[in-house]
């Protein structure tokens, strides 16, 4: 009896054994059908391969030049052996930038992204580098320095933070090292000495431990955060320049105390450095970048003192581990957090859920909790009192940093009521990729702005000082005085040798019209036409108008424009009637044909542009067309002037309503296809 209860029961095991492994066939031979034939081995090994969130690590990058250059590389390699999951995004326009990214194949883990705001010398803007940050599709956007080298702790971190229940902002700082004798293997996967051997990491940590944290130098803080819907803080990230300080504990005091992410200190868990004992090889132009140093400085001053409140990094949560498991800790409160299976670590609101039976953690947060201490770099010290800003650069040294191979420039001449309309047509021509521009200010608050922008700038002192915010379109007497400045400032740089396109900021370019109107010889002053009706001629009695031109700088221009700055001078009109009486005669005189003019003691021509190509504000009404873009483009159009309109705001909004605006002033950046932005609205 017992024998046969025995083979039933092994029988029975039998079936239920081979039950299981039918079901399991099943299961494997379904999931196969439901993936596409012709990848399933692909999607297979992705699946295996990627354990982790994906990441994307954003860094600004120096030329690929030099000691700064190596240092970089190894860094980035540093960062793309800890995981598959890792791709690389350089912040820079430098063409070696481009190489050491194509170095890596077609199928790289690395690529270069241009496209964001930088000044006129090259520097980053840490706002524009933030917002392309936050569009990242991977499940964790980093922005660290690039000379950074990271160690497999990084992802490690990542990996557990990853299962927060809440969005989440970490910071880290990284160690100050006066040497790291070691470079990576072939795969980027070891360390090795100088002799070949690979270093254990031992030997890694003790090298380490000769260096300092560096809480005060702010790209030296590494900021990582999970890509959910919840935004890093509530403020509004100032037109700060990258490496030039603040900008990184701006964000950190901004997110908590915005409370919508949990804000906490991992640098006691994520091993990272940097060698500082590097001699910079400096571009002869990098003193002008003292005033970039001057402008973060004003940044300080002006944003610091509204709101600022020291991050302290002693009183930050903090991530650590303690027997193989990863805790948050508070120093101040003495509790710990805790991080780990099954759950991970949970929230309420915004606030952590504090459990203090976890005390008995405390003894190992308390060895560890000192290391992170911040001493000695109190950013108060750089809050100062606001200064008038210069730019060290006279307006000779300007021209020759900004003309073309041609030396061409083009010009726009600006007051504080038109910065929006400036920066749009900044933001157009950076699109267009025309960087030979310089803009003058007309009073002390467009200085400040443009500086604080990054732009090419230089003030004209002898400009109208009681310049209207709200009151100086066309035929107002503040319209009157600011045009006879542009002509004034035009002759100024002809005689230096440059040729000139003055353009106003309400002309909204489609394509570069320098090439169509560089061709022109000699002794040719190109204009557009200000006439409106579609037939006859365009070169009528005062229909010259003076805020779009070309002209070169050759003794025929020069003396021809001194007899149109001197007539503006002693006329109480605005400047563009003394350029048609003084270039084509008073009701006409010197005309030639339709379009064009020749002034008789110069001899200087005076083309009038085709209307087509470079209409006026009234003709064929094209600021009415339903598509004012496509419109203009199907003619053929090189640029519109957003002109025979009054009142700034109504020109303003004409050019944002027809969308022909290029800059969003709630983020003080150009408006790019990556950014996530609402519609532009100023109404």
């Amino acid at each position: 009896m017992g024998t046969l209860h025995s083979k039933a029961l092994k029988i029975g095991l039998l079936m239920v054994w081979l039950c299981g492994v039918v079901l399991i066939s099943i299961s494997f031979y379904v999931s196969t059908l439901i993936l596409p034939s012709s990848s399933n081995k692909e999607q297979i090994k992705n699946l295996m391969n990627s354990v982790g969130p994906t990441v994307t690590i954003f860094a600004a990058a120096s030329p690929f030049i030099g000691l700064i250059g190596s240092r970089q590389s190894l860094a980035v390699r540093s960062w793309l052996g800890l995981s598959q999951d890792i791709r690389v995004v350089l912040f820079s326009q430098d063409p070696s930038v481009f190489s050491f990214a194509d170095s890596f194949g077609p199928d790289s883990r690395v690529s270069v992204e241009p496209d964001i705001d930088y000044t006129f010398l090259g520097t980053p803007f840490f706002h524009s580098m933030v917002a392309r940050a936050q569009t990242s599709d991977s499940d964790i956007s980093v922005l660290m320095d690039s000379e950074t080298i990271l160690f497999p702790d990084f992802i490690s971190t990542l990996n557990s933070v990853h299962k927060l229940d809440h969005d989440w902002l970490l910071i880290a700082s990284s160690r100050n090292i006066s040497d790291f004798p070691f470079q990576l293997d072939v795969y980027g996967q070891h360390w090795i000495g100088g002799n070949g051997q690979r270093i254990e990491p031992k030997k890694l940590q003790e090298c380490l431990s000769h260096g300092s944290l560096e809480h005060c130098d702010d790209t030296k803080v590494i900021m990582a955060w999970n890509n959910g819907d919840i935004p890093l803080h509530n403020g509004v990230l100032p037109p700060f320049l990258y490496g030039k300080g603040f900008h990184t504990d701006w964000v950190i005091n901004e997110a908590l105390s915005s409370k919508f992410r949990f804000v906490f200190d991992a640098s006691l868990t994520i091993s990272s450095f940097f060698v500082s004992n590097l001699d910079f090889d400096f571009d002869p132009k990098i003193d002008a970048r003292k005033w970039e140093n001057v402008g973060n400085s004003h940044l300080r001053a002006l944003y610091g003192s509204l709101f600022f409140r020291e991050a302290d990094y002693s009183n930050v949560i903090k991530l650590f581990i303690c027997n193989g498991h990863y805790h948050f800790g508070n120093a101040t409160s003495n509790i710990v957090y805790p991080l780990g299976p099954p759950k991970g670590l949970s929230f309420n609101g915004v606030e952590v859920f504090r459990l203090r039976k976890y005390k008995k953690l405390i003894g190992c947060f308390d060895k560890v909790k000192s290391f992170g201490k911040k001493v000695g770099c109190s950013k108060k010290n750089q809050l100062m009192p606001l200064e008038p800003l210069v730019l060290p650069f006279s307006l000779e040294l300007l021209l020759s940093v900004r003309a073309d191979q041609n030396k061409t420039v083009v010009l726009a001449v600006a007051g504080y009521s038109y910065k929006d309309m400036l920066m749009s047509w900044v933001c157009r021509l950076h699109r267009l990729q025309v960087s030979n521009f310089v803009v003058c200010a007309l009073d002390d608050d467009i200085y400040d702005f443009c500086v604080l922008q990054g732009l090419p700038v230089f003030r004209d002192r002898l400009a109208p000082s009681n310049i209207s915010y709200d009151d100086c379109h066309f035929g107002t007497n503040c319209f009157q005085r600011v045009t006879k400045v542009k002509s004034r400032v035009v002759l100024e740089i002809l005689k230096l040798g440059y040729n000139v396109l003055m353009s106003d900021v309400d002309v909204y370019w489609f394509k570069n019209p320098l090439p169509l109107l560089t061709t022109f010889g000699p002794a040719v002053f190109v204009a557009q036409s200000d006439e409106y009706k579609i037939t006859g001629p365009i070169n009528l009695p005062r229909r010259l108008n003076s805020g779009f031109y070309y002209a070169r700088s050759d003794n025929t221009t020069i003396t021809a424009l001194k007899k149109v700055v001197k007539h503006a001078s002693l006329s109480n009109l605005s400047e563009q009637p003394s350029f048609y009486d003084t270039l084509c005669g008073f009701n006409g005189s010197y005309r030639l044909d339709d379009d064009t003019c020749q002034e008789p003691e110069t001899n200087l021509v005076v083309h009038f542009l085709d209307r087509n190509l470079f209409p006026n504000g009234a003709y064929r009404d094209l600021w009415d067309s339903s598509n004012v873009s496509s419109t203009c483009m199907n003619i053929g159009c090189f640029v519109l002037h957003n002109n025979w309109i009054s009142g700034r705001q109504r020109k303003l909004e004409r050019q944002v309503s027809s969308g022909l605006w290029e800059y969003d002033t709630s983020t003080r950046m150009c408006l790019r296809s990556w950014q996530r932005f609402k519609p532009v609205s100023y109404f």
